[in-house]
């Protein structure tokens, strides 16, 4: 699609201009203010053009606007720093990117270069970035016939979700857990990339059983392979705890961010991993960008992270959260249309379907549904397929945040 010379795709087809954002609202070029559920994709956690970070970023605009890869800005230092001390503290080397994409090359060169294998596990219908490599982890090959072969040595297992299996949760994890150790038995492995618990990347949402992420930390450790743990759609706040790696309390070998970095004032991005792993790669890997960490980008995700710790932004989300999701269950627990209601803090899923028994995909339902959502004032983006994904921002007051659930509801409850 082509639109005023800008090329979007099917997955992100345009669908209004914006005229301002602020808070949770969004007001379209046409007028309409509308309450936003999507923070951009999990990127506006602070809510849209937060004035604190806005003039932070202005105020290192008046300093400095670049440092190019052989130098650093003074803030870059303190940014680094301050994030990796909100990481376990195994988790002390950064390597600078501009998003989630680079981050996630610069963990899957990282791994290789480390232990000197090639092979990468990921999950199938999993979404990591938009290179060749991160592309290989989680797309599913008749998605890209046209730019295919993509990177070899890759190898996309079944993510072990909940909603589509008629096994209980612990029967779910044994299997997930032997198929992960039949590969990794060999030590042939670099490494598992994963995110933590929950698939955020693509939309659809799916939820791992509980013991999923340290299953994974169990069995690379076992055989000697890397844990990469994606935390571009779970890091800051969303799920309830600042990372999602706390859920589970595990300590994977790399660690990915964006998104959710920056609050959406900079393109940013970070690989994180340990010392020991920086030691011995950093001749190795090229773990570089030219444009990874602007010193105003670090100025602004410095000061995002900053009103995470102050306001404690992960306390609000637990209760909002769990709000949200018990709320939804309840009012549309009776629409046959609705498969189920799932998520981690405030990153809900909304399963659209034809038939619970079934649980088959209704994608011409989930269209209509955001698009008349969107006509009374709400909102919303989805899969493409069959789930909702609601990413209010974490800010969102009460009363913004039931006006949305009553459109929501309504909007589900209306539409045939």
């Amino acid at each position: 699609m082509l639109k005023n010379r800008i090329i979007y795709n099917e997955y992100s087809a345009w669908t209004f201009n914006i005229s301002k954002a602020k808070d949770s609202y969004i007001w379209t070029d046409k007028g309409k203010k509308l309450i936003d559920f999507t923070s951009g994709w999990n990127v506006t956690n602070l809510g849209w053009n937060n004035p604190e970070v806005t003039e932070a970023l202005i105020k290192q605009a008046k300093k400095n606007h670049y440092a190019p890869m052989w130098t650093a800005d003074y803030v870059q230092e303190e940014y680094a720093m301050a994030l990796t001390n909100e990481l376990p503290k195994e988790l002390k080397a950064v390597g600078r990117a501009t998003g989630g994409t680079e981050a996630n090359e610069e963990a899957l060169k990282t791994a290789r270069a480390f232990i000197g294998k090639k092979k990468i596990i990921g999950f199938k219908n999993t979404y990591h970035g938009q290179s060749f490599g991160t592309m290989s982890i989680g797309y599913l090959p008749e998605y890209v016939t046209a730019i295919s072969p993509l990177v070899g040595d890759f190898i996309q297992i079944d993510f072990p979700e909940t909603y589509r299996n008629d096994s209980g949760d612990k029967e779910i994890l044994n299997t997930f857990s032997k198929k992960l150790e039949q590969l990794l038995v060999n030590k042939d492995v670099a490494a598992v990339i994963c995110e933590a618990g929950i698939v955020s990347g693509w939309g659809d949402m799916k939820v791992a059983p509980v013991g999923f992420v340290k299953e994974v930390r169990r069995l690379t450790n076992k055989y000697g392979a890397l844990m990469i743990l994606d935390e571009v759609g779970t890091g800051f706040s969303r799920c309830g705890m600042l990372f999602g790696m706390q859920i589970e309390e595990v300590v994977p070998d790399i660690a990915t961010f964006a998104k959710g970095m920056s609050n959406g004032a900079f393109a940013i991005g970070a690989m994180v991993t340990t010392k020991e792993i920086a030691d011995k790669t950093f001749n190795k890997s090229n773990v570089t960008s030219t444009f990874g960490w602007i010193p105003i980008g670090c100025a602004a995700s410095l000061k995002t992270l900053q009103i995470h710790k102050r306001d404690k932004i992960w306390q609000k989300v637990a209760k909002d959260g769990l709000y949200l999701e018990e709320l939804i269950q309840k009012e549309l627990r009776n629409n046959p249309s609705v498969g189920d209601v799932r998520g981690l803090g405030m990153e809900i899923g909304i399963e659209i379907v034809l038939d619970r028994k079934t649980k088959s995909k209704n994608p011409a339902l989930l269209k209509k549904i955001i698009n008349v959502a969107r006509e009374n004032g709400l909102h919303l983006v989805g899969d493409n397929e069959s789930v909702i994904q609601l990413m209010p921002p974490l800010t969102i007051d009460r009363a913004s945040l039931d006006k949305g659930l009553e459109i929501l509801v309504e909007t589900i409850n209306n539409v045939i």
